[in-house]
Parts: structure tokens; sequence; C-alpha cells
């Protein structure tokens, strides 16, 4: 089993009339103790969808990480958050007290949304200049950061409006940013963190159902 950024995989998979989620399949039920063999299909071993990725891989997206450490090993729920802008090549853009951040590597285990939809090649050529021109403006000098109200919350929310109205969009407030593309998938990432920690203590979990909520689709943002 590798270790990576992201963790170890997770599976799931059903005996006993239940359904244990582990890291590997066993060699023996740790429910009944019987050797696993051979299973029908429904039976079969799935992985589970992991939520996080590697940000310096995503292109023009929003990137979300804990501001310290990573999000399966030292976020407890109410730390703070971290966010940024990736250009086309990975590079996270991002606003601290420091000004303007270019992060090539510390991104590794982000939860990301695109914010470019399917075949906008067009602004994809241009996301790279937009970016550069708007992070050189003087509004994002190291003296103007304000912890609560000139952050990096401010930055991306910023930018992603000065591209909207680039286009001739609606601009999004940032509420409405955050509850329709920002909290599905936050809410997915601590059900899997909560499932991932409670594996490394116990080596499984167990559930008599399968989890049958739906998490709302994942597009794009609106640019």
């Amino acid at each position: 089993m590798q270790y990576t950024e992201a963790g170890k995989p997770l599976i799931k998979f059903s005996h006993c009339k239940k359904y244990i989620y582990s890291f590997s399949v066993p060699q023996s039920c740790p429910l009944c103790q019987q050797v696993m063999g051979s299973r029908k299909l429904e039976e079969a071993p799935v992985s589970i969808s992991n939520p996080f990725t590697n940000g310096h891989q995503e292109k023009c997206s929003f990137l979300l990480r804990p501001t310290q450490g990573t999000f399966l090993r030292e976020y407890d729920g109410r730390s703070d958050l971290h966010v940024g802008i990736t250009n086309t090549n990975g590079v996270v853009y991002n606003y601290t007290t420091h000004g303007v951040q270019r992060d090539e590597a510390g991104w590794e285990q982000s939860v990301s949304i695109p914010l470019l939809q399917p075949g906008m090649f067009g602004l994809m050529d241009q996301w790279d200049k937009y970016l550069d021109d708007f992070s050189a403006t003087g509004a994002w000098l190291p003296q103007r950061y304000e912890e609560d109200r000139h952050n990096c919350y401010s930055y991306t929310f910023t930018f992603i409006n000065c591209i909207l109205t680039t286009e001739g969009k609606e601009q999004l407030g940032k509420d409405e940013f955050i509850e329709k593309y920002v909290v599905p998938r936050t809410r997915k990432a601590s059900k899997y963190i909560t499932l991932y920690r409670v594996i490394e203590e116990r080596g499984f979990y167990v559930t008599d159902h399968p989890d049958e909520e739906t998490d709302p689709p994942e597009g794009s943002a609106a640019c």
C-alpha cells in the first residue's frame, strides 16, 4: 500500500450483510473471521471517491486547504482555511500578509473547484495574464492585508468577479459562491476525513446499509 499526499485509498466491500470500509480487502472478514474467498458481483469491493486533489495539477481552479497542516492529519473542523487560484500551470496564487504568493508546492491535498466550464479555451488563453495583472494591483500589497476584512478570500472572490465582469456575466456574492460550490465539497470532505480517521484507528468501519445520500453534482463555477 502506497502513501500519497492524498492519503491511502479507501474501499468498501460487503460481508455478513454489512458494508465494511477499509484501506484494503482483508484475507478474512473482520466481523466473522471467515476467509473472504470469491465474492458475488454485488459484494465486490469498490473504491471510495477521494475529495482531495493535488492542486498543482489543477488549471484555473479555486483551491482550499488548511492554513496549517493537511485535511487528513491535522484539520479539526475548526481550523482556519486558506484559499487560492491556480494558473494554467498549477501555480497557486494566494494572498497573505506577505502579499500575493505564487506557490509551486504546498497544495498537494486540496479541495478544488474548477472555475472554467469545458470548452472555454479563449478565456483559458488569457487566464494567466488576467491573474498576473490582477495580482499586481495595489489592492494586494502586503500592508493592505487585514485578517478579517481583506484577506485570501477577498483576493479570490474579487478575481472571480473580475473574470465574470470581463465575460459580461453577473457577479457572484461570496456567500452565494460558498453555498453553491464550496459547501457541497467541504461537506463531502468532512465525511471522508471522519471515515478515514476511524479506519486508521480501528482498521475498518461498518455500516448496516450503503450510504444512499447523494451529493450535489460537482460542476465548475460560473465563469
